[in-house]
This record gives C-alpha cells, sequence and structure tokens, in this order.
C-alpha cells in the first residue's frame, strides 16, 4: 500500500481544528504546517470547506456543493494545501454539513433553491429539500412589519430578499411564522436536505469524495447527523462511499452511548469533556453553590423543572410549524405531542421505519410517555401516540425523531443553560449541569469503554466556554465560600438583572482579562438565549443599554478585585488546565486540539471562541521564546503528549493505576503512564501529597515534562514536583 493510500485510511494520532474564514484560507493554514508538524499534530482539521456565504465566518451556511470555496483559495488553493501538508507528514481533515444548506439573501445565491421557487415540483432540484408542498406552494418567512414586496421584471424583491416571478411556487409569509420546509434547528435561513435520497447524497457530496478519492481529504467530521432522516443509512453510504475515518457530531447525554450500527469511528468527543470536567468539579461544592445561585437569582432548584418549561417554551416560540405538521401525520392534540416531545430526554431515539423498535428506543419513548401522562389530562391518547411515533407510518416515525432534536439543542443547549448555572463549568454542550463531580473509579470505567478511534475533545467552535475558562470555574466547587463571599462584594457595587448577574460574575472571572465590549457581547448573547427578558425575536433597545452599562461598571468597579480573585486561584486554575489536558491527549481516542489552545485560551462562547489566533506568539513559544508559565506548561504538556501519540499504538489499553484521593493515574499498555492532579485546592487545604505514593507498571520511565527518570513506587510529591502533572514514556 502507498504512503498517500496508508494516510488515507489511517486513523490519525490527533487533530488540530483551525477555522476557515475569508481571511485566513488555504495559504494561511498551509503556512502553519512546519509549526503543526513541531507540535505534534496528525491532521489538520478545518471547519467546512464547500462553497458558503461569501462573508461566512463559519462555513455551516453552504450554498453550492460543487465548487470548494472560492474565499479560501478555492479547488486549486486546497491541493496546493494538501501537497504541503503531505511534505510535513500531516493528513487532512474536513467538516461536511450534511443536514442542511443555506437560503441567503438574496436567496438566487442558492441555485437549486431558485430552481425550486421558480419551478416546484416540477424542478430537478424538487428532492433535494424536505418541503411541505403546503397547496403546492413552500412558504418562506421573510415578511417584516412594514415589508412591501416590490415587483422589478423577472424578480420580486422583498428588502434585500428576491424571489423568482410571475410563475412562482412559493407564498410570502411573516418572518417570524415558521417556513414550510425543515430547517436547521430554529434556525429558517438554513433548510434541511434529503441525502436520504441516493440523487441527492451523489449530487452534494461529489466534491468531497473526488477529493477523498484524489488522496486530499484522508478523514471526516459529519455535522449533526441527528438532523437527517435516517443517520445510520447515511454513515453506512458514506462509508462505502470513502473508506476513510470519521466521526460524527453526535450529542451524548447521562448514560446514553452512541448507536452500535452507526458505520462510523465514534463521536466529536462531547462526552468525553463533560466525563473530563465533572473529575475535577468537588461535589461537596454542589449544596452551596445551589443555595448561592438561587438565592442570587430566585431560581429553583431544580434543574429538570427548568428544562421542561424551556422546552415548552421553544415549542411554543420556534416549532409551531414543525409540531403542526408532525400532529397532522400523528392523528392527535398539540398538547398531547408537545408533552411527549417535552419529556424526551435524548436528541434522538433511533427508530428506522419498517424495522422491529430496538429494545433501548422503545424504553426511551416509552418512559418519556410515562413522564408526560402525569402531566396530561387523563383522557390524553398518550399511549396512541408513543406507538405511532414507533410503530406508526414511516412519515410519523422520521419527522419525530428528526424533531426531537431541535427540541433538545434551543430548550436546553440554548436556554435552559443559560438559565440554570450553579457553577457554568457544566454547562456544556450535552452536560447535565445538575451532577457535581464524579467519582474516579466511574472516570475509569467510562475511559476503558472509550473507542480508539472516537474524538476527544477539550474545546471547540460550538463550545459554551473554552477549556481554561472551565478550569478557573472548577475551583469555585472546592472554595464555595471564599465565592459566595466575593460574588456579595461585587453584587454590593454593582447589579443589574438577578437572572444574568451571577452568570456575569462567574464570566468575568473565568475570562478575565476580558474588555467592556468583548464581555457585553456575551452577556447579551446570554441574555438573548435565556428569553427572560429578551430574546434574539424580541429585543429590548433599554434593557440591552443596561447590559451595556452593567458590563463596563463591573470591569471599572470590580475588575481590580476579580484579577485578585483570578490570582489567587491561578495555581489550581493552572493544575486543572494541566491535568483536563494531559487526560484528554492520553485517553484513548483521537484527540483534538482547537486552534490556539495549545496554550491558555479564556474565550466565551461563539463569536468569541472564533477570534484570530496569534500564531506568532505561539511560534515563540515553541521556539524556547519567553511566555507566562501556564503558558509554556499546557504547550509544553501538549507538545510531549501529541508527539508520544504518534508513536503510540491507539489500540493499547486503559489500565488504571490506584492513585488516592486527589490523583487520577492510568497507563496504556506497558509504553505509557499519565498521572494528573485532582481537586487542587483541597490538596493544598490538606497540606500537599503528604506520605502519598504511586506504584508505576514494571520498568524504567523517563518524565517527558521534567526528564525525571522513575522505577517502582514513587512518593507523588516527588513525581509531581515539577509539574501538577507527570507524562512518562517507557524506556
Amino acid at each position: 500500500m502507498s504512503e498517500a493510500r496508508e494516510r488515507r485510511f489511517a486513523v490519525p494520532s490527533s487533530t488540530y481544528r483551525i477555522q476557515l474564514t475569508p481571511d485566513f484560507g488555504f495559504a494561511e493554514v498551509a503556512e502553519l504546517a512546519p509549526y503543526l508538524r513541531e507540535l505534534g499534530v496528525g491532521h489538520v482539521y478545518l471547519s467546512p470547506i464547500l462553497q458558503a456565504v461569501p462573508e461566512s465566518r463559519h462555513g455551516y451556511d453552504v450554498t453550492d456543493h460543487s465548487r470548494v470555496r472560492e474565499e479560501f483559495g478555492g479547488a486549486r488553493g486546497l491541493r496546493a494545501l494538501s501537497e504541503t501538508l503531505n511534505a510535513h507528514d500531516l493528513g487532512l481533515v474536513v467538516d461536511i454539513v450534511p443536514n442542511h444548506m443555506t437560503i441567503p439573501v438574496p436567496e438566487s445565491g442558492n441555485r437549486p433553491l431558485w430552481s425550486v421557487l421558480k419551478e416546484g415540483r416540477a424542478s430537478p432540484y424538487a428532492r433535494w429539500f424536505d418541503i411541505d408542498w403546503n397547496g403546492g406552494k413552500v412558504s418562506m418567512p421573510v415578511l417584516g412589519d412594514r415589508a412591501e414586496p416590490v415587483v422589478d421584471g423577472d424578480v420580486l424583491r422583498c428588502h434585500d430578499h428576491e424571489f423568482p416571478y410571475p410563475d412562482t411556487f412559493y407564498r410570502l409569509v411573516d418572518w417570524r411564522a415558521g417556513p414550510g420546509y425543515r430547517r436547521f434547528f430554529d434556525v429558517s435561513s438554513l433548510i434541511g436536505l434529503r441525502v436520504e435520497d441516493p440523487g441527492v447524497f451523489d449530487a452534494t457530496h461529489e466534491v468531497i469524495l473526488r477529493l477523498v478519492e484524489e488522496g486530499v481529504v484522508h478523514g471526516l467530521r459529519v455535522d449533526h447527523p441527528d438532523g437527517l432522516a435516517e443517520p445510520r443509512g447515511y454513515l453506512a453510504r458514506l462509508r462505502a462511499a470513502s473508506g476513510v475515518w470519521t466521526v460524527a457530531e453526535k450529542i451524548l447525554t447521562g448514560s446514553e452511548r452512541l448507536p452500535g450500527d452507526w458505520d462510523c469511528d465514534g463521536t466529536t468527543g462531547y462526552e468525553v469533556l463533560n466525563h473530563i470536567t465533572r473529575l475535577l468539579v468537588d461535589p461537596a461544592g454542589e449544596e452551596p453553590l445551589v443555595e448561592l445561585f438561587t438565592a442570587h437569582t430566585g431560581m429553583p432548584r431544580d434543574y429538570a423543572a427548568v428544562v421542561g418549561a424551556s422546552k415548552r417554551e421553544v415549542l411554543d416560540l420556534f416549532f409551531t410549524a414543525e409540531v403542526d405538521r408532525l400532529r397532522a401525520a400523528v392523528g392527535c392534540d398539540r398538547a398531547t405531542l408537545v408533552e411527549l416531545l417535552v419529556a424526551m430526554p435524548v436528541y434522538r431515539a433511533y427508530v428506522v421505519p419498517g424495522e422491529p423498535v430496538p429494545e433501548d428506543s422503545a424504553a426511551i419513548v416509552k418512559e418519556a410517555g410515562r413522564i408526560a401522562a402525569a402531566r396530561l389530562p387523563e383522557d390524553a391518547p398518550i399511549a396512541e401516540v408513543v406507538d405511532r411515533v414507533l410503530y406508526g407510518p414511516a412519515e410519523v416515525v422520521t419527522r419525530f425523531q428528526q424533531t426531537c432534536g431541535p427540541v433538545m439543542a434551543k430548550g436546553v443547549e440554548d436556554t435552559a443553560l443559560y438559565r440554570w448555572y450553579p457553577l457554568a463549568c457544566l454547562n456544556e454542550v450535552g452536560g447535565e449541569p445538575d451532577r457535581f463531580g464524579e467519582p474516579v473509579e466511574d472516570f475509569h470505567a467510562f475511559a476503558r469503554r472509550m473507542s480508539p478511534g472516537a474524538m476527544t475533545t477539550l474545546s471547540t467552535h460550538d463550545t459554551k466556554r473554552s477549556e481554561d475558562v472551565r478550569a478557573r470555574l472548577a475551583v469555585l466547587s472546592e472554595l464555595p465560600g471564599e465565592w459566595a463571599a466575593a460574588v456579595g462584594e461585587w453584587s454590593s457595587k454593582v447589579s443589574f438583572d438577578p437572572a444574568l448577574d451571577y452568570l456575569a460574575w462567574q464570566s468575568l472571572l473565568g475570562a478575565w482579562p476580558i474588555g467592556p465590549e468583548r464581555f457585553f457581547g456575551y452577556l447579551l448573547k446570554a441574555a438573548r438565549e435565556a428569553k427572560t427578558a429578551i430574546s434574539w425575536a424580541a429585543p429590548d433597545p433599554s434593557y440591552e443599554r443596561g447590559v451595556r452599562d452593567f458590563a463596563a461598571r463591573a470591569i471599572g468597579e470590580c475588575g481590580a478585585s476579580v484579577a485578585g480573585f483570578a490570582a489567587r486561584i491561578e495555581p489550581f486554575a493552572r493544575a486543572n488546565s494541566l491535568s483536563q489536558k494531559l487526560l484528554q491527549l492520553m485517553l484513548p481516542g483521537v484527540p483534538d486540539v482547537y486552534w490556539g489552545n495549545e496554550i491558555t485560551d479564556f474565550s466565551l462562547v461563539d463569536p468569541d471562541n472564533r477570534r484570530p489566533v496569534d500564531f506568532a506568539r505561539r511560534r515563540r513559544l515553541l521556539a524556547g521564546g519567553d511566555g507566562d508559565s501556564w503558558d509554556r506548561a499546557k504547550l509544553l504538556v501538549t507538545t510531549r503528549a501529541l508527539n508520544l501519540r504518534a508513536r503510540l499504538d491507539p489500540a493499547l489499553p486503559y489500565v488504571p493505576i490506584e492513585a488516592g484521593e486527589h490523583a487520577v493515574a492510568f497507563a496504556r499498555g506497558d509504553r505509557a503512564v499519565a498521572v494528573v492532579t485532582r481537586l487542587p485546592a483541597g490538596l493544598a487545604g490538606r497540606g500537599g501529597w503528604g506520605g502519598e505514593t504511586i506504584t508505576l507498571p514494571r520498568g524504567r520511565w523517563r518524565d517527558l515534562l521534567s526528564g525525571a527518570e522513575h522505577t517502582g513506587r514513587i512518593p507523588l510529591a516527588h513525581l509531581l514536583s515539577a509539574y501538577p502533572v507527570a507524562l512518562l514514556e517507557r524506556g
């Protein structure tokens, strides 16, 4: 097998995610190749590369599947990048978006959609989109309060929108109304694709699969497969056509596991992120932090109640069209269907029409039905609805599956997580903010089940806050009394909205130092997502001025105190930062480093976490230049671990090592050992390691961070004297 072909079918040793933008394209990525190779990266992992809205900063708003995005350098630039990466022994992974494409403004920027709006079902692209042809026309929500469509030749214009005229197969409706097509969550500008149709699959994947066949692309990350009609079938078709390493952006919650019949190598790693975060949270902090949160916000102690209320709210606000379409297919009343959707605990319970229903899937939906029944009148037809969505017609089964995910995403990720936040580091995608801490033995059990081909992550373009923000906030679980006193002091000086202030203080500490404009941008988004005072659809200029004033005053009047608190906890936050990094990089799976996070990064939710990265500074640090000790230590851990991973068999077993209350240790086969500090503030409070020891597996071991050599039984105070973590390779 040729070297290029081996790379095509190889599982990466690691990946490095880069956010492409119009001003950071393929040529700029190519310039990073020597740096990334020295860092120890195995594959470069790019955000979507197909043609999107020209000004798009993320690329998930694809307009043309037949072209590599021109703003990045086009197909020629991508091939040049591939040659550069190959020369530095780096592979290439790309993010693909099978679930949807964008409805741009003007709409003529999406040629397939324009054809459908003009020709209706006679269009050669009519099969592409998941459209409700109500009366033979698709509803397009673009009309504003004062919008007056104007005919301009063969085009109908409405503000910046344009539509074909006069032969039309659409109707314009109020922008707040639900559209006549399946969309991505509640985003009406993203229209759902029917990739279950083989012709649509072929057309929308032709360029990507050709790049795979040519050896330009060596791996795929699949965005939001839960939105598809049949994720399992899609992944099987994709694997058969590509044959490359593939991971799916599947959000697992609670004890949920990836469906065993999915033909992919694993998830993108949010469940790993959440297990690691919980491992570093002290469960003893739960009661005082929940008490502090409820006292400051007036919110209930019961997170589940907040989730239920949030789901009902988003169903009423955003998903009227989806619920009505599903209700018509099911043949039931709206209230029964809404309560069943609210009670669903996962993004999707996988049922394929015409196949036997998996026991786990049936159990999930039936339990949701039992919970819903308790909230409904006795004569509500909940049993019949459960039966229909599990065993009924294909449209009912599929449509219900495709509706659960958006309700979870908008109700939990984009609402409840902004309303209930006693310890915000737990408020992550797929996270459980009411689950404080994780016993070491439970973490070991989880790690032993991990797949060697699945991705692991700490930060992504979608995380609610970066890994180092979470590392700081986890310390608060160990120091709830000090934190309560600090919040009390700051709140006595500056206050605005009880539903927002306590999140603001956590965010200010976590992201410190942060300027007023960045802080305001985050708080404004948080308030809009929470929907307790304002929302994206219902702005309030007066409230927004209040948010801006709060952000400025909080920094101006309390900034020095916040800086002092951050300095006080920095040794503990630094320990958490290095511990979680080494855990992620050495656990089974393919570790992904989100761009810039090889050193400290204190970013909040997008777009804050998609700001340009100062690679010049990172190059200087890697070359031995001066820098903050936390940055240098994190870069050292990242570099040594990534380079070690490139030397290890990814299938090496995970072997737990006994290490006491404040350490977590494991071996990867007989080749490597990782040891990390856990709950560092508590460790310091008890006076350090004392006489605690760890017994290494047989052989001589060299610490790749300190250079020290060890064998046999070692005092933890000695092993972790240079850094709060140790990375050992067998000599």
